[in-house]
């Protein structure tokens, strides 16, 4: 769990409720490139609680976030403008959308820490301001049953904040909109990158396999295959993303798909491989490229978790009958001569 390093605190019904500075410190954005790369991911959270932003008073707005501190901190950077109190849940760690989806951002656990930390008694309003993204998770009507309190969802991003709240809490179309841009898109390839290492090995440790014997010639025979295979992966969570508006079809394996079979495809020409290699490329590089861009729908706007779990269900024994087949002929290609 993180530290969280506070300008002061606000004496408030007898408590001290600490202040943290909207301005993200080089620590804190070290903090989340590295999370980003998968350093530190699972011990990435904050203190679940109450905080403040700026000098709220009775009137100030209540918004309500998870405990994962990139998510905290996405939230604060955007509240220069805003006095505002936040109250933090415990989501295990996990960011807004997909605690949502799990349940750990939800209707239970705001109802709890309503009770246990008591924000009634800090403001004079009984309204509380959630992110749209968490909307999955949260049933309004419940809330406001169980505790009295009105939830309004608020816009899709943190920066939309201060005019939401200055609008009187009303959205405009653009503040509902969900939009996974390129940015956003290349943001989460750092981590899917970092995850395919058991692809990674995988493919060296055949590669050197189908490199033997030591001797003259190693390097080479391990690099004609190496090499080709890497880029397989670097095409699955890297380029994949960066294409994903203008690839065709609907389903990311498919998608996926795709771009491996280009892929393979150009590397057989640049390495001059024989018919057979250039097909048991194409054949390994495809279903490789397909999986890894299937880390993409958790993150991806465009899918919902019913259509990935289908696509898993679906895919991967093609998947793995593709990439068995491809290996075999990388192996006949190799040891044959073919």
């Amino acid at each position: 769990m993180q530290e969280l390093k506070a300008n002061g605190f606000i004496e408030a019904d007898g408590r001290r409720i600490p202040v943290v500075p909207a301005r993200l410190s080089p620590r804190d954005i070290l903090g989340g490139w590295k999370v980003r790369w998968g350093i530190g991911r699972n011990r990435y959270s904050i203190q679940p609680g109450l905080y403040a932003v700026g000098a709220p008073n009775a009137e100030s707005p209540l918004l309500v976030t998870a405990n994962y501190k990139l998510s905290f901190d996405r939230l604060r950077a955007e509240l220069a403008a805003l006095d505002a109190w936040i109250l933090v849940l415990d989501t295990r760690g996990i960011n807004v959308w997909c605690a949502a989806g799990k349940g750990t951002f939800g209707t239970r656990e705001l109802e709890q820490k309503l009770l246990s930390l008591r924000p009634g008694e800090i403001v004079s309003h009984r309204t509380l301001i959630l992110p749209q993204l968490g909307a999955t998770g949260v049933s309004a009507p419940e809330v406001r049953e169980a505790t009295g309190w009105r939830v309004v969802f608020g816009p899709v991003r943190a920066r939309d904040l201060p005019a939401f709240v200055s609008s009187g809490l009303r959205k405009n179309a653009a503040m509902r909109r969900v939009e996974f841009r390129f940015a956003d898109r290349m943001a989460v390839a750092p981590i899917e990158l970092v995850q395919s290492w058991p692809f990674l090995l995988g493919i060296t440790a055949a590669s050197v396999l189908l490199a033997i014997p030591f001797g003259p010639g190693f390097p080479a025979r391990l690099l004609s295959v190496l090499l080709p295979l890497i880029g397989a992966v670097l095409v699955g969570t890297v380029f994949f993303p960066a294409l994903l508006p203008v690839l065709p079809f609907r389903a990311f394996s498919l998608k996926g798909a795709l771009i491996g079979i280009a892929w393979g495809l150009t590397a057989s020409i640049a390495a001059s491989a024989s018919i057979v290699g250039s097909l048991a490329l194409i054949l390994v590089a495809a279903p490789v490229a397909s999986f890894l861009a299937m880390g993409f729908t958790g993150a991806s706007t465009f899918t919902c978790q019913a259509g990935a779990e289908m696509e898993v269900r679906r895919g991967v024994i093609p998947m793995i009958v593709s990439a068995a087949i491809g290996g075999g002929l990388l192996a006949a290609s190799r040891y044959l001569g073919v």
